[in-house]
């Protein structure tokens, strides 16, 4: 029997996506302009604190206590640029939310069946990784960069992967993908946030004001990666359980299941370095970003040049 798609909803799906593209890019430019013009005077207390004598309205390092006198005060703008732009990243992530459930009731199934489904979750786990990192850490430094990554993978996702809702083939129609997929979209994104970090780590200047320490972001890798990691193994053992349920065996050397494995193995290498004495900062940095090219190749790559068992979730021609 034919599977009915509730149009309504899908459609109110397709244009929710597109209006987080843009609450994503508005917010971008929010905290662009609180990086680049929105540093105030320290007050007494941070001081005392030890903080530098300089931050940013997004809580951003800036410059030297010895260039106070030179600084002036940012405009008023330039003060709610920062908390704008979380607003809007919220209000983004929010319609994020209800364009992948609004997808996965327009159809009656879990909405990561397909390489366009899982890029949008995908985006949608690095955004909120980001804000709920936030509240605990205060990284709104990160705010530019993880919004237009977002934006970037939204895009290409609705512009190069976009298929309409629909049914997906029988091995997909299990309790699995709520467990396995869903592991690996959470695990995903908070690997999208360290890899942000290492990148800015990497390209980061001595002496800039306007990007956070270097120290600031190898810690928000670490972070990401220390709860990432073990989700990941998680989802890397429901898969291979799954495998056993849908294609009876656990590991067949299938691209998808390698690629995991080599990514996993990756993470494991950096966790390892990290924990090492003296194997930190860019060396550390390194090992971490090719674990992310490792794992943006499986996410994606995979699909695209390799095929095998998950070739359902290929990239439509």
């Amino acid at each position: 029997m034919p599977v009915e798609v509730d149009v309504g909803l899908a459609t109110l799906s397709d244009q929710l996506t597109l209006a987080t593209v843009l609450l994503y890019i508005v917010a971008m430019i929010g905290y662009a302009l609180d990086l680049g013009f929105g540093r105030v005077r320290s007050t007494t207390k941070a001081r005392a604190a030890g903080e530098p004598a300089l931050v940013t309205a997004g809580g951003a390092p800036s410059a030297p206590r010895e260039e106070a006198s030179e600084e002036k005060a940012p405009p008023a703008w330039a003060l709610r640029a920062a908390p704008v732009a979380l607003g809007l990243t919220w209000l983004g992530w929010t319609a994020h939310l209800v364009a992948i459930l609004t997808r996965g009731w327009a159809i009656g199934r879990w909405p990561w069946g397909n390489m366009y489904e899982f890029v949008v979750a995908m985006c949608f786990a690095a955004v909120g990784a980001f804000l709920f990192m936030h509240l605990r850490y205060r990284n709104l430094f990160l705010g530019a960069f993880v919004t237009v990554a977002a934006a970037l993978g939204l895009g290409f996702a609705v512009r190069y992967l976009y298929v309409q809702a629909g049914p997906v083939v029988p091995a997909l129609n299990s309790y699995w993908v709520a467990i396995h997929v869903s592991a690996a979209i959470i695990a995903s994104g908070l690997f999208i946030m360290a890899g942000v970090s290492g990148i800015l780590f990497l390209v980061r200047k001595d002496g800039a004001v306007r990007l956070p320490s270097r120290q600031d972001l190898e810690r928000v890798a670490h972070r990401a990666i220390v709860v990432g990691f073990p989700i990941w193994t998680f989802a890397v053992i429901a898969g291979s359980l799954w495998a056993d349920k849908a294609w009876g065996r656990y590991w067949g050397w299938d691209p998808k299941e390698v690629w995991a494995f080599i990514t996993w193995i990756a993470y494991a290498a950096y966790l390892h370095a990290r924990a090492t004495a003296g194997f930190k900062g860019k060396a550390a940095m390194i090992v971490q970003l090719i674990a992310f090219a490792c794992l943006m190749f499986n996410l994606v790559g995979v699909n695209i040049f390799l095929g095998g068992l998950h070739s359902y979730a290929e990239v439509p021609g």
